[in-house]
């Protein structure tokens, strides 16, 4: 896949091209179906179960129809890539669709921070793509970017005040989940050339991942359902150690961006997919236990730094 772009208008070209998303009808027509239950659950909240079928659903279409499927682990565990049988892929990437969704969805918490961390993944993205020479799929990161930021502007009142605020909603939030998904597949599972190894991806999409699996298995060790609403989010953490939600928004982007980055320059230098892999594993215990003493380190911050006291 070469660099050259075309000249008969690079938008239109970049969402039909094939090389593009590698079926952009099925992948238009997968979102298309997404976004529309998005929509009709922010207006009426719909069962989390139905929307998770369907997500599942969704799921299948594109493994069958599109052969888009996590087959490949890369070389995690060693010398010999994991290679994951047929059937196991299956549901692996269903699992993974339906992760990817969900977790941007439920860090939509706080003004501009969906958007801010749906530019840092796909800004991370479209460099390795362009990295590797795959100039389609880097325009196609750098459109998404481009669109993120008026709406991150507007979902923070600027510059035209509250009164004119936009919001994303699920529909915006699933859209972006699964766009992200998709081209983590691409980027991962080609058959000729990849432009990422599949440690990568956990980097790229880190502090979302984490925070939904740790925010999951808090809900069940309580008995509670892992779907259910509450305050336990980091942008909620932040806010009670004394942040504002300007400030928490801020952090949080630059801890993504820079797991991100981490993600970028490993790929970069090509270091060792294992020890990538257990860095992540790392970084994600060190996260699970903050997050599990976090009320402790709250208390013990608010004692000893005036600075911290919540708002």
């Amino acid at each position: 896949m070469g660099r050259h772009i075309g000249s008969c208008g690079p938008l239109n070209r970049s969402f039909l091209s094939p090389t593009l998303l590698m079926q952009p009808l099925l992948y238009a027509g997968c979102a298309f179906i997404l976004v529309v239950i998005g929509a009709i659950d922010d207006r009426y909240d719909i069962s989390f179960k139905l929307r998770l079928i369907i997500q599942a659903l969704v799921s299948i279409v594109m493994i069958v129809i599109g052969e888009r499927s996590l087959h490949n682990l890369g070389y995690l565990m060693g010398v010999e890539a994991l290679k994951i049988p047929e059937v196991a892929s299956y549901v692996l990437t269903v699992v993974a669709v339906i992760g990817a969704i969900n977790a941007f969805n439920m860090v939509d918490g706080i003004d501009g921070l969906l958007g801010g961390l749906a530019s840092v993944t796909f800004g991370g993205l479209g460099i390795l793509f362009y990295l590797h020479e795959m100039a389609n799929f880097a325009l196609f990161c750098a459109f998404l970017v481009t669109a993120m930021l008026p709406y991150i502007m507007l979902n923070l009142g600027f510059p035209f005040g509250r009164r004119f605020k936009v919001f994303m909603g699920d529909a915006g939030s699933i859209f972006i989940g699964f766009t992200v998904i998709w081209l983590l597949i691409v980027a991962s599972q080609g058959e000729r050339a990849t432009a990422i190894r599949p440690v990568t991806a956990l980097w790229l999409i880190a502090l979302p991942l984490m925070d939904m699996v740790c925010i999951m298995w808090r809900r069940i060790k309580k008995g509670q359902s892992p779907f259910k609403p509450d305050r336990e989010h980091l942008h909620h953490i932040c806010q009670r150690v004394g942040m504002s939600p300007r400030v928490s928004l801020l952090v949080i982007c630059l801890i993504s961006t820079m797991m991100a980055a981490v993600g970028v320059w490993s790929e970069y230098l090509e270091i060792n997919e294992t020890v990538m892999f257990v860095s992540f594993l790392l970084v994600f215990a060190l996260y699970y236990l903050a997050i599990s003493y976090v009320w402790r380190i709250t208390a013990f911050m608010h004692r000893w730094f005036k600075f911290t006291k919540p708002l």
